[in-house]
Protein backbone atom coordinates (compact mmCIF):
# COMPACT_ATOMS: atom_id res chain seq x y z
CA UNK A 1 0.00 0.00 0.00
CA UNK A 2 3.00 2.56 0.27
CA UNK A 3 4.49 1.56 -2.97
CA UNK A 4 2.11 4.44 -4.71
CA UNK A 5 2.68 6.93 -2.18
CA UNK A 6 6.43 6.96 -2.19
CA UNK A 7 6.60 6.34 -5.71
CA UNK A 8 4.32 9.82 -6.07
CA UNK A 9 6.78 11.47 -3.48
CA UNK A 10 9.81 10.54 -5.79
CA UNK A 11 7.73 11.79 -8.46
CA UNK A 12 6.50 14.90 -6.93
CA UNK A 13 11.00 15.40 -6.28
CA UNK A 14 11.82 14.42 -9.59
CA UNK A 15 9.52 17.16 -10.98
CA UNK A 16 10.71 19.65 -8.56
CA UNK A 17 14.68 19.19 -9.66
CA UNK A 18 13.40 19.60 -12.93
CA UNK A 19 11.83 22.91 -12.25
CA UNK A 20 15.43 23.74 -10.80
CA UNK A 21 17.05 22.58 -13.30
CA UNK A 22 15.00 24.61 -15.75
CA UNK A 23 15.69 27.81 -13.68
CA UNK A 24 18.64 29.94 -15.10
CA UNK A 25 21.79 29.84 -13.60
CA UNK A 26 22.03 33.58 -13.47
CA UNK A 27 18.81 33.41 -10.82
CA UNK A 28 21.09 30.76 -8.55
CA UNK A 29 24.54 32.89 -8.72
CA UNK A 30 22.29 36.36 -7.75
CA UNK A 31 20.82 34.53 -4.39
CA UNK A 32 24.30 33.27 -3.40
CA UNK A 33 25.92 36.28 -4.41
CA UNK A 34 23.87 38.06 -1.71
CA UNK A 35 24.44 35.90 0.65
CA UNK A 36 28.16 36.60 0.03
CA UNK A 37 27.84 40.45 0.46
CA UNK A 38 26.24 40.39 3.64
CA UNK A 39 28.79 37.86 4.79
CA UNK A 40 31.48 40.51 3.55
CA UNK A 41 30.08 43.43 4.60
CA UNK A 42 30.33 41.93 8.05
CA UNK A 43 33.98 40.80 7.39
CA UNK A 44 34.72 44.37 6.28
CA UNK A 45 32.71 46.04 9.89
CA UNK A 46 34.86 43.47 12.13
CA UNK A 47 38.28 44.12 9.91
CA UNK A 48 38.02 47.71 10.22
CA UNK A 49 36.73 47.72 14.30
CA UNK A 50 38.44 44.54 16.11
CA UNK A 51 40.58 43.52 13.77
CA UNK A 52 44.26 43.96 14.09
CA UNK A 53 45.02 47.13 11.91
CA UNK A 54 47.58 45.56 10.28
CA UNK A 55 45.55 42.07 9.16
CA UNK A 56 42.79 44.72 8.04
CA UNK A 57 45.05 45.96 5.63
CA UNK A 58 46.52 42.71 4.32
CA UNK A 59 42.50 41.68 4.26
CA UNK A 60 41.58 44.85 2.02
CA UNK A 61 44.76 44.86 -0.31
CA UNK A 62 43.69 41.09 -1.13
CA UNK A 63 40.14 42.04 -1.83
CA UNK A 64 41.05 45.07 -3.49
CA UNK A 65 43.16 43.54 -6.15
CA UNK A 66 40.50 41.45 -7.06
CA UNK A 67 37.79 44.04 -7.31
CA UNK A 68 39.59 46.89 -7.59
CA UNK A 69 36.74 49.23 -8.55
CA UNK A 70 34.64 48.78 -5.54
CA UNK A 71 34.92 51.82 -3.79
CA UNK A 72 33.46 50.00 -0.13
CA UNK A 73 36.75 48.17 -0.41
CA UNK A 74 39.11 51.16 -1.65
CA UNK A 75 37.85 52.91 1.82
CA UNK A 76 38.34 49.83 3.94
CA UNK A 77 42.22 49.90 2.69
CA UNK A 78 42.39 53.79 4.06
CA UNK A 79 40.68 53.47 6.66
CA UNK A 80 42.70 50.17 8.39
CA UNK A 81 46.30 52.01 7.29
CA UNK A 82 45.46 55.15 9.23
CA UNK A 83 44.37 52.15 12.40
CA UNK A 84 47.86 51.05 11.25
CA UNK A 85 49.54 54.39 11.60
CA UNK A 86 51.00 53.67 8.30
CA UNK A 87 50.24 57.19 7.53
CA UNK A 88 51.65 58.20 3.79
CA UNK A 89 50.20 54.84 2.12
CA UNK A 90 46.54 55.87 4.07
CA UNK A 91 47.59 59.08 2.18
CA UNK A 92 47.57 57.59 -1.41
CA UNK A 93 44.69 55.31 -0.42
CA UNK A 94 42.76 58.13 -0.12
CA UNK A 95 43.54 59.73 -3.19
CA UNK A 96 42.49 57.11 -4.81
CA UNK A 97 38.88 57.01 -2.93
CA UNK A 98 38.22 60.75 -3.34
CA UNK A 99 39.47 60.27 -7.27
CA UNK A 100 36.74 57.62 -7.43
CA UNK A 101 33.15 58.86 -9.41
CA UNK A 102 31.13 57.39 -6.34
CA UNK A 103 33.12 59.46 -4.10
CA UNK A 104 31.74 61.52 -1.31
CA UNK A 105 32.40 64.76 0.72
CA UNK A 106 32.97 62.53 3.49
CA UNK A 107 35.42 60.83 1.60
CA UNK A 108 37.34 64.56 1.12
CA UNK A 109 37.35 64.94 4.66
CA UNK A 110 38.80 61.64 5.61
CA UNK A 111 41.53 62.33 3.07
CA UNK A 112 42.04 65.58 4.86
CA UNK A 113 42.48 63.71 8.09
CA UNK A 114 45.21 61.31 6.57
CA UNK A 115 47.50 64.20 5.37
CA UNK A 116 46.75 66.05 8.82
CA UNK A 117 47.92 62.89 10.18
CA UNK A 118 50.77 62.85 7.45
CA UNK A 119 51.83 66.34 8.49
CA UNK A 120 50.84 67.86 5.10
CA UNK A 121 48.79 70.76 6.43
CA UNK A 122 48.77 72.83 3.12
CA UNK A 123 47.10 69.91 0.93
CA UNK A 124 44.32 69.54 3.96
CA UNK A 125 43.35 72.84 3.64
CA UNK A 126 43.41 72.47 0.05
CA UNK A 127 41.34 69.40 0.14
CA UNK A 128 39.06 71.51 2.73
CA UNK A 129 38.58 74.31 1.14
CA UNK A 130 36.53 71.83 -1.90
CA UNK A 131 33.96 70.64 0.30
CA UNK A 132 30.89 72.62 -0.03
CA UNK A 133 30.10 74.46 3.21
CA UNK A 134 26.85 73.28 3.69
CA UNK A 135 28.12 70.16 4.43
CA UNK A 136 28.40 70.40 7.96
CA UNK A 137 29.80 67.77 10.22
CA UNK A 138 31.77 67.54 13.36
CA UNK A 139 34.73 65.88 12.10
CA UNK A 140 34.82 68.63 9.22
CA UNK A 141 35.20 71.48 11.56
CA UNK A 142 37.46 69.69 14.23
CA UNK A 143 39.54 69.43 10.78
CA UNK A 144 38.97 72.87 9.89
CA UNK A 145 40.01 74.08 13.49
CA UNK A 146 43.12 72.34 13.41
CA UNK A 147 44.41 73.57 10.23
CA UNK A 148 42.91 77.32 11.49
CA UNK A 149 45.44 76.87 14.38
CA UNK A 150 48.21 75.36 12.12
CA UNK A 151 48.06 78.80 10.31
CA UNK A 152 47.70 80.55 14.05
CA UNK A 153 44.45 82.25 12.26
CA UNK A 154 43.21 82.37 16.02
CA UNK A 155 39.65 83.97 15.25
CA UNK A 156 38.72 80.91 12.70
CA UNK A 157 39.69 78.58 15.00
CA UNK A 158 37.82 79.39 17.88
CA UNK A 159 35.26 79.69 15.84
CA UNK A 160 35.66 76.31 14.14
CA UNK A 161 36.37 75.10 17.86
CA UNK A 162 33.17 76.29 19.11
CA UNK A 163 31.09 74.73 16.06
CA UNK A 164 32.27 71.58 15.96
CA UNK A 165 31.76 71.06 20.14
CA UNK A 166 28.27 71.97 19.46
CA UNK A 167 28.06 69.09 16.33
CA UNK A 168 28.71 65.95 19.18
CA UNK A 169 28.02 64.52 22.59
CA UNK A 170 31.61 63.68 23.33
CA UNK A 171 33.09 67.45 22.88
CA UNK A 172 35.88 66.68 25.64
CA UNK A 173 38.48 65.75 22.88
CA UNK A 174 38.13 68.87 20.98
CA UNK A 175 37.93 71.16 24.67
CA UNK A 176 41.27 69.83 24.92
CA UNK A 177 42.31 70.69 21.45
CA UNK A 178 41.38 74.05 21.69
CA UNK A 179 42.70 74.37 25.20
CA UNK A 180 45.93 73.25 23.94
CA UNK A 181 45.84 76.09 21.27
CA UNK A 182 45.14 78.16 23.70
CA UNK A 183 48.02 77.11 25.54
CA UNK A 184 50.21 77.73 22.96
CA UNK A 185 48.80 81.58 22.52
CA UNK A 186 49.80 82.19 26.13
CA UNK A 187 46.31 82.60 26.86
CA UNK A 188 46.36 80.24 29.86
CA UNK A 189 43.61 81.22 32.00
CA UNK A 190 41.27 80.50 29.16
CA UNK A 191 43.25 76.89 28.52
CA UNK A 192 42.80 76.51 32.43
CA UNK A 193 38.48 76.45 31.76
CA UNK A 194 38.62 74.57 28.60
CA UNK A 195 41.03 71.57 30.04
CA UNK A 196 38.65 71.73 33.11
CA UNK A 197 35.57 71.51 31.03
CA UNK A 198 37.28 68.45 29.52
CA UNK A 199 38.10 66.98 32.49
CA UNK A 200 33.96 67.50 33.52
CA UNK A 201 33.08 65.92 30.04
CA UNK A 202 35.56 62.93 30.43
CA UNK A 203 37.14 62.04 33.79
CA UNK A 204 39.11 59.59 32.08
CA UNK A 205 40.93 62.16 30.28
CA UNK A 206 44.59 62.47 31.40
CA UNK A 207 45.53 64.76 28.44
CA UNK A 208 43.65 67.23 29.55
CA UNK A 209 44.75 66.60 32.89
CA UNK A 210 48.58 66.67 32.41
CA UNK A 211 47.79 70.16 29.85
CA UNK A 212 45.30 71.40 32.66
CA UNK A 213 48.88 71.14 35.05
CA UNK A 214 51.03 73.10 32.27
CA UNK A 215 48.37 75.84 32.15
CA UNK A 216 48.55 76.13 35.70
CA UNK A 217 51.98 75.72 36.16
CA UNK A 218 52.29 78.80 33.56
CA UNK A 219 50.65 80.89 36.20
CA UNK A 220 52.43 79.70 38.86
CA UNK A 221 49.56 77.84 40.22
CA UNK A 222 51.42 74.87 41.92
CA UNK A 223 49.43 73.09 43.38
CA UNK A 224 47.38 70.19 42.02
CA UNK A 225 43.73 71.04 40.90
CA UNK A 226 41.29 68.92 42.13
CA UNK A 227 40.32 66.55 39.40
CA UNK A 228 40.09 62.67 39.59
CA UNK A 229 43.46 60.90 39.26
CA UNK A 230 44.95 57.51 40.03
CA UNK A 231 48.24 57.49 42.38
CA UNK A 232 50.19 57.18 39.25
CA UNK A 233 48.39 59.85 37.84
CA UNK A 234 48.62 62.32 40.95
CA UNK A 235 52.57 61.49 40.85
CA UNK A 236 52.72 62.15 37.04
CA UNK A 237 51.04 65.67 37.05
CA UNK A 238 53.39 66.89 40.29
CA UNK A 239 56.23 66.00 37.96
CA UNK A 240 54.60 67.95 34.98
CA UNK A 241 54.00 70.62 37.56
CA UNK A 242 57.52 70.05 38.70
CA UNK A 243 59.27 70.92 35.47
CA UNK A 244 56.91 73.93 34.66
CA UNK A 245 58.22 74.97 37.91
CA UNK A 246 61.62 74.76 37.16
CA UNK A 247 61.75 76.25 33.81
CA UNK A 248 60.07 79.29 35.56
CA UNK A 249 63.25 79.57 37.84
CA UNK A 250 61.21 78.40 40.53
CA UNK A 251 63.57 75.89 41.06
CA UNK A 252 63.01 75.41 45.25
CA UNK A 253 59.54 74.91 44.61
CA UNK A 254 60.32 72.43 41.74
CA UNK A 255 62.42 70.48 44.02
CA UNK A 256 59.74 69.93 47.17
CA UNK A 257 57.20 69.27 43.69
CA UNK A 258 59.48 66.64 42.47
CA UNK A 259 60.17 64.55 46.10
CA UNK A 260 55.70 64.73 46.03
CA UNK A 261 56.09 63.19 42.76
CA UNK A 262 58.78 60.51 44.21
CA UNK A 263 56.60 60.03 47.32
CA UNK A 264 53.47 59.79 45.63
CA UNK A 265 54.37 57.01 42.76
CA UNK A 266 53.55 53.71 43.65
CA UNK A 267 56.59 52.57 42.23
CA UNK A 268 60.17 53.67 41.62
CA UNK A 269 60.05 57.22 39.89
CA UNK A 270 63.24 56.76 37.62
CA UNK A 271 62.03 60.01 35.41
CA UNK A 272 61.53 61.86 38.81
CA UNK A 273 64.44 60.57 40.46
CA UNK A 274 66.88 61.43 37.75
CA UNK A 275 65.37 65.69 37.37
CA UNK A 276 65.71 65.66 41.27
CA UNK A 277 69.57 64.21 41.10
CA UNK A 278 70.60 66.76 37.85
CA UNK A 279 69.01 69.57 40.03
CA UNK A 280 70.81 68.45 43.48
CA UNK A 281 74.18 68.17 41.51
CA UNK A 282 73.86 71.61 39.68
CA UNK A 283 73.60 73.59 43.01
CA UNK A 284 76.57 71.45 44.48
CA UNK A 285 78.38 72.44 41.44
Amino acid sequence: MRHPILLSICAASAFALTACDSKTGADVDRAFQGVNVVDESNLNDVMLTVADPNEAVSYFQRVNGEQPDRIDVMRGLAQSLVRAKRTTEAVSAWKRVVDHEESTDDDKIDFADALIRNNEWARADQVLDTVPPTHETFKRYRLEAMVADSNQEWKKADSFYETAIGLTTRPAGVMNNWGYSKLTRGDFADAERLFSDAIRQDSGLFTAKNNLVLARGAQKKYTLPVVPASQTERAQLLYTLALSAIKQGDTTIGKGLLRDAIDTHPQHFEAAVRSLRALEDNVAN
